[in-house]
C-alpha cells in the first residue's frame, strides 16, 4: 500500500494542462491523449494505480471507446459495439456509473474498506488491487453535445484520497474533457469516412485526395457478390424483413471481405465491391489472388451456417452469386465538383460485375475469369466461355473445384463468439432506456445512444 501526503504540486499539475493543450492543438489521437494524460499524472505525484476513462462516439458500429490505464501497464483499448439488445445483467445494472447517472449525478466517491461488503461488483476486483479509494464523475462535452466521458480515479494510497488530491482531479478533468473533445471530433471524422468508404479510401480522402479526378490506376483481385431474389423478398415480405435479411447477408459474406488485405469499397443495393490491391508482378498478384479466395471459402461457410439458421426458423435460404477478377482499376474521386464518391471503376470492375451475373446462367454460386484462375491456381472446372459486353475476346468462365473449396483448419476457425462486454460498456448499452429522459438526462441519453 503507497503511503502518500497531502501536498500537491500545482506546478506540476499545470504542466500536465499544458501538455494537453498542446496534444489538442497538434491533434492527437484519442490514445495517445488519454496515456499521455495518465503517465503525466501519475508522474506529477498523484497517487493513481487505476484510471478508466470511456468516450461515447458517434458511429454506427460503437457506442463508445474505453481505455483503461494501470500503473505500470500502461493502457488498454476497447470499442464497444452498438447493440440492439435490451438485456440488463445485474451486475451492470449495480455498477458504480449506472448508479451515477441513474441519479442525476456529477461525481460519485467510495472508500473501499477490504472487510466490508461490496456495494458494486467492480469493487470485488479494486479490492484485489488493493484500492483504498474510489471516484466516478461524468462530463458532457457541451450543453448541447450528444458526446461526453465518463470515468473513474482509483487509488491505492493509504487514506484514500486527500481533499487536495480531489481538488487536483476534479480542476484537471475540464482540461482533459477539452483535449478529449477535440481528439474525438478527430476520431469522429476518420471513423465516418473509414465506415462510409473503407479504410484506405478513408485515409486518402484525410490525406488530401478530396478533388474531382484526384486518384490512381491501381491492380487488384476484384470481387463482386450479390443477393439473389431479393425484390422477390422485398415485394413479398416488407421492408424491414428485407432490410434485416439483407444485414444478415451482408455480415454473413461480406466480413471475410474486409480482412487480410482486403477492403469493400461500396455496397450497391444488395451487392458489394470488394478490392485486394497488389503490385503489378506476378507474385503480389498471386497473394491478392489467394488472399481473395481464401475469403470466398470463409464467406461460403458462413453463408451455410447462415442459412441453417434460417431453415430451423422455417426460413428460406438466402442465395447469392460471387465474381472474381483480376485487372487494373482506377481508384479515385468521381462526380459532381460538390458531389463526390471514392471508389473503384474502369473494364475490370465492369467485367468482374458481369461475371457474377453469369453465376446465374450456369447456376454456381462462385465463378471466376482465367485471370483470376492463373494467379490463384488450385483446381478448376471449366464452365464455358463468354462474351462479355465492352471486352473484344471472348473470357473463359471457370468453377472453383473441390479442393480449393475446402476450408484448412485457420480459416475455419471464425470468430463468432460475442465478446465479453465491460461494465462501462454495459453502461453506454444500458442506460439509454434506464428511466425516462429529464432534461438534463437527454444529453447522456443521446450520449449512450
Amino acid at each position: 500500500m503507497t503511503i502518500h501526503k497531502a501536498n500537491v504540486s500545482t506546478h506540476l499539475l499545470d504542466r500536465v494542462s499544458n501538455w494537453l493543450q498542446q496534444a489538442a492543438l497538434n491533434g492527437e489521437n484519442l490514445e495517445t491523449v488519454v496515456t499521455g494524460f495518465c503517465e503525466r499524472l501519475a508522474a506529477s505525484g498523484l497517487p493513481l494505480n487505476r484510471v478508466h476513462l470511456s468516450f461515447s462516439m458517434l458511429h454506427p458500429l460503437y457506442d463508445a471507446l474505453g481505455f483503461t490505464w494501470l500503473r505500470g501497464q500502461g493502457v488498454t483499448v476497447e470499442g464497444y459495439r452498438a447493440d440492439p439488445s435490451d438485456d440488463k445483467p445485474d451486475r451492470f445494472l449495480l455498477s458504480p456509473y449506472y448508479y451515477l447517472l441513474s441519479n442525476n449525478l456529477e461525481h460519485l466517491r467510495r472508500q473501499i474498506d477490504p472487510a466490508s461488503p461490496s456495494e458494486f461488483p467492480i469493487f470485488d476486483e479494486l479490492k484485489e488491487m488493493g484500492c483504498t479509494d474510489y471516484i466516478a464523475f461524468v462530463q458532457s462535452f457541451g450543453e448541447t453535445s450528444g458526446q461526453g466521458m465518463i470515468g473513474s480515479w482509483s487509488t491505492d494510497a493509504q487514506g484514500g484520497f486527500s481533499d487536495a488530491v480531489i481538488e487536483a482531479l476534479l480542476r484537471i478533468q475540464n482540461n482533459l474533457a477539452v483535449a478529449a473533445k477535440m481528439a474525438v471530433l478527430g476520431k469522429l471524422a476518420d471513423n465516418m469516412l473509414t465506415t462510409y468508404l473503407g479504410e484506405n479510401a478513408g485515409k486518402r480522402v484525410l490525406s488530401g485526395q478530396t478533388r474531382r479526378g484526384d486518384g490512381e490506376t491501381i491492380r487488384a483481385a476484384l470481387v463482386m457478390a450479390d443477393m439473389r431474389q431479393s425484390t422477390v423478398l422485398a415485394e413479398k415480405e416488407g421492408r424491414q424483413v428485407y432490410i434485416d435479411t439483407l444485414n444478415e447477408f451482408f455480415d454473413a459474406i461480406a466480413t471475410p471481405f474486409s480482412r487480410n488485405g482486403g477492403e469493400i469499397l461500396s455496397f450497391v443495393g444488395d451487392g458489394f465491391l470488394a478490392v485486394y490491391p497488389c503490385g503489378r508482378h506476378r507474385e503480389p498478384s498471386q497473394v491478392a489472388a489467394l488472399a481473395a479466395m481464401a475469403a470466398t471459402r470463409q464467406a461460403t461457410a458462413r453463408m451455410a451456417e447462415l442459412n441453417g439458421g434460417r431453415q430451423k426458423r422455417s426460413l428460406p435460404d438466402v442465395r447469392y452469386g460471387i465474381g472474381l477478377h483480376v485487372g487494373n482499376v482506377m481508384f479515385g474521386n468521381v462526380g459532381l465538383n460538390d458531389r463526390l464518391t471514392f471508389s473503384a471503376f474502369g473494364a475490370a470492375v465492369n467485367e468482374v460485375e458481369r461475371l457474377q451475373g453469369l453465376t446465374k446462367k450456369y447456376a454456381q454460386p462462385i465463378v471466376a475469369s482465367q485471370a483470376f484462375a492463373t494467379y490463384c491456381g488450385g483446381d478448376w472446372v471449366t464452365l464455358g466461355q463468354e462474351k462479355l459486353r465492352g471486352v473484344r475476346q471472348k473470357v473463359t468462365v471457370l468453377l472453383p473445384g473441390d479442393e480449393n473449396m475446402k476450408l484448412d483448419h485457420a480459416e475455419a476457425v471464425q470468430s463468432r463468439s460475442l465478446e465479453t462486454r465491460s461494465e462501462a460498456e454495459q453502461v453506454m448499452l444500458l442506460y439509454r432506456n434506464s428511466r425516462k429522459a429529464q432534461p438534463r438526462d437527454l444529453i447522456w441519453n443521446r450520449l449512450l445512444q
